[in-house]
């Protein structure tokens, strides 16, 4: 019998909530998972400890000036790489066969195209990089042969359910993403106007970054998996729904043309779909708890409110519609978001900013990663004028 296969992995965006569950999960299969090289933001401290507890021999950071302070933390031997060049060297390692992108908002664009265009699998935790550029993701990585890995829990479970193919229109009826519907999903209308950032960063079921907390509260979260999964699951936005789902055991169904649905069921843990990705096509047991079906008590359904939370609406419309809409939906959210958490604008304001910078814009034919950039930063500006954050 062959020795297992072993996973060669570069982790960028170590230092948040899925690089640090990542690194719990290669911790407990060292004979399947080898991190190789570490890249995070600005966290020096918490990514030289990363880097001697894995032992890699390459490590990057974002903020270029923290370089020395960094050198100062790190065994001899480790090489640095610095700034967005940076991210693409440390994407595009021989050492390698996968990388993993869990960078927050639109840095891991390039750095993912890159790691493609170099033969690396890719394992996609960064929604921006499917919902800015899914038309030339999907493109290169089908021409270069290599796999585009699910990690967000919704599209891994998905991915499960297809058994790792495109939804084909002749079986496939819907995807169905399910929701938690955040800490507001009961909140009456009249009181959104009130939520602090404080109460939308207490996610009820998810531990997760303070953006995807948010996002998951305005349901912008759901739009912008809805956009991802047309372009990772080859289907139409108009087959793509949400449904409510608070106890957030279900992490997505497949609904076929014969009426069946298929649904992958796990507890609230990210180390469910990060493992699944790096160890597929196999299936590995581990150190996480399978569920308990007779504590699970009920599980419950419901319509989304459309109507007080619009960010599903405002996503189908930026997917059919295409083009540059879909990335000046994210990049519109991303500063609006910044913007409530430094009490610049009410909660609604988030999803109100989103809707005028759309209305506003003058949609483009995708016909190059420069032209959505372009796109991504003129609707930042936008944002900027519509929350007072100008200097975006």
């Amino acid at each position: 019998m062959s020795p297992p296969r072993k996973r060669r992995v570069t982790l960028l965006g170590s230092t948040g909530s899925i690089g640090t569950t990542t690194l719990q999960v290669a911790r407990s299969m060292p004979d399947r998972i080898e991190i190789v090289a570490l890249a995070a933001g600005n966290n020096i401290e918490k990514l030289a400890a990363q880097a001697r507890e894995t032992g890699v021999r390459h490590v990057a950071i974002h903020d270029a000036s923290q370089e020395a302070a960094l050198r100062a933390l790190l065994p001899d031997g480790v090489k640095i790489y610095t700034g967005p060049d940076g991210l693409i060297e440390v994407a595009t390692l021989a050492e390698a066969d996968i990388v993993l992108v869990s960078i927050v908002g639109t840095a891991g664009l390039f750095p993912a195209l890159a790691a493609i265009n170099a033969g690396k699998d890719l394992a996609i935790a960064s929604k921006e990089i499917l919902v800015m550029a899914g038309e030339v993701i999907t493109r290169a990585a089908e021409e270069k042969g290599v796999q585009l890995l699910p990690v967000d829990s919704e599209h891994n479970a998905i991915f499960q359910c297809l058994n790792g193919q495109h939804a084909r229109d002749t079986e496939v009826s819907r995807l169905i993403l399910t929701a938690s519907g955040g800490p507001f999903r009961k909140t009456p209308t009249n009181e959104l106007a009130k939520v602090t950032p404080e109460q939308a960063l207490c996610h009820p079921t998810w531990n997760m970054g303070p953006k995807i907390t948010i996002d998951s509260a305005t349901l912008f979260n759901k739009g912008l998996e809805m956009i991802e999964a047309r372009w990772l699951f080859g289907i139409g936005m108009d087959r793509i729904d949400v449904v409510v789902h608070p106890q957030s055991i279900i992490h997505s169904m497949v609904e076929f043309v014969d009426g069946s649905v298929l649904a992958q069921l796990s507890r609230t843990d990210m180390g469910f779909p990060i493992q699944y990705a790096l160890t597929w096509p196999d299936r590995i047991k581990g150190t996480l708890a399978p569920l308990d079906f007779p504590s699970l008590a009920k599980l419950e359904f419901e319509a989304p409110r459309t109507d007080d939370f619009p960010a599903l609406d405002l996503a189908r419309k930026a997917g059919l519609t295409g083009g540059t809409l879909p990335a000046v939906y994210n990049a519109a959210n991303e500063v609006a978001v910044d913007a409530f958490r430094a009490g610049k604008i009410p909660f609604p304001g988030i999803w109100q900013c989103v809707a005028k910078v759309m209305n506003a814009h003058e949609v483009q034919a995708f016909s190059s990663l420069e032209t959505v950039v372009a796109a991504d930063q003129w609707a930042r500006v936008e944002a900027g004028k519509f929350t007072g954050n100008t200097g975006v």
